[in-house]
């Protein structure tokens, strides 16, 4: 039996490049050899979205398009929207109980988007419960390994929390725990070099960014602030070009000419940033193409979430049946 994956998005816009080098390459790749489950998550999206469900919906065929595009090859891989599941919500409640609030608010992947979102005097229930929900919708396909960037780490750490709480009640060996396998490259910068790249924020370049939006938005990018002219010795650390350089260019020998050369001065940020425009092209033109094709039937990528919900829902009736007798619920 292959190992089972589990990992996903929240539709709240296209996937961008931090999407792309922190789990979805890893997607691609382990789809030949695991059994891959992709969530489009809508109703976790819902929890610092619940003004705007209509974004959320129309959301969902485009971040089923980025899956297709990169190259998820849905024989292959399962892909479902998280609301057609409705034991995964049967799941998230009984799990509930298996966590305290206080464990929650430590949790310093919600802390960090709490802060962000500016929810601390007005945070929603389901925005701070949302890791509970994410545990269900691992332990429920019994997931043995979730590919994520390395800020979603602190979910992973909690979803094994709830699984061993569980098992522990009910002296039961149920869950199994998972593992998290981090990203080709670790957290992408936003292009102004102050956040994780995110679509809310503006500071993203998505997936399907044609290429003048591209050469635009690297030429915004944040490098050195201190390096005014050309003979100026320039910082490579935290200059964003350079980190976008180590990410995607396949020339890593040449990337440590180029950061030398910099360093000494002698070297414009023009340059850096026209070798970057071309080498995010290479990378994005083909997936932009690939979309575009499967955008010409949009039924057809509908029809196949739809089909994968179906085949997912299966399988997680499975596991809330079987959860609900351990814990002897709803039979008497």
């Amino acid at each position: 039996m292959k190992p089972i994956i589990l990992t996903g998005d929240r539709p709240t816009g296209p996937l961008h490049l931090g999407h792309y080098i922190g789990s979805l390459k890893n997607r691609v790749i382990l789809q030949e050899t695991h059994k891959q489950y992709l969530i489009i998550a809508d109703a976790q999206a819902m929890t610092d979205n619940f003004k705007d469900p209509q974004m959320i919906r129309e959301n969902i065929l485009e971040v089923a398009l980025d899956y297709l595009a990169v190259g998820i090859d849905p024989t292959l891989s399962t892909i479902f929207v998280q609301s057609m599941i409705p034991e995964l919500f049967e799941a998230t409640f009984y799990f509930l109980n298996l966590v305290t609030v206080a464990r929650l608010e430590r949790n310093p992947t919600v802390k960090s988007e709490i802060a962000q979102k500016n929810f601390e005097k007005n945070l929603p229930a389901g925005f701070l419960t949302y890791p509970v929900s994410q545990a269900a919708d691992i332990l429920c396909f019994h997931a043995d390994l979730v590919p994520v960037g390395d800020d979603q780490n602190p979910m992973i750490e909690q979803t094994n929390e709830i699984a061993q709480r569980f098992n522990h009640l009910y002296q039961k060996e149920f869950f199994k725990k998972v593992k998290a396998l981090g990203g080709h490259y670790g957290r992408l910068p936003g292009i102004d070099g102050k956040a994780k790249m995110s679509k809310s924020l503006g500071n993203s370049i998505q997936l399907s960014e044609p290429y003048e939006q591209i050469k635009k938005k690297v030429q915004k990018m944040y490098t050195d602030p201190h390096h005014l002219h050309i003979d100026d010795p320039g910082q490579v650390e935290g200059n964003v070009v350079f980190t976008f350089l180590d990410a995607f260019d396949p020339d890593a020998e040449e990337i440590l000419r180029l950061k030398e050369h910099y360093r000494r001065g002698g070297l414009g940020d023009g340059v850096l940033k026209q070798r970057l425009t071309q080498v995010l092209e290479e990378v994005i033109a083909p997936i932009r193409a690939r979309r575009s094709e499967f955008a010409k039937d949009k039924g057809e990528v509908l029809r196949l979430c739809r089909k994968g919900s179906e085949e997912a829902r299966q399988v997680v009736a499975t596991t809330v049946t079987e959860m609900k007798s351990i814990m002897g619920v709803g039979t008497f």
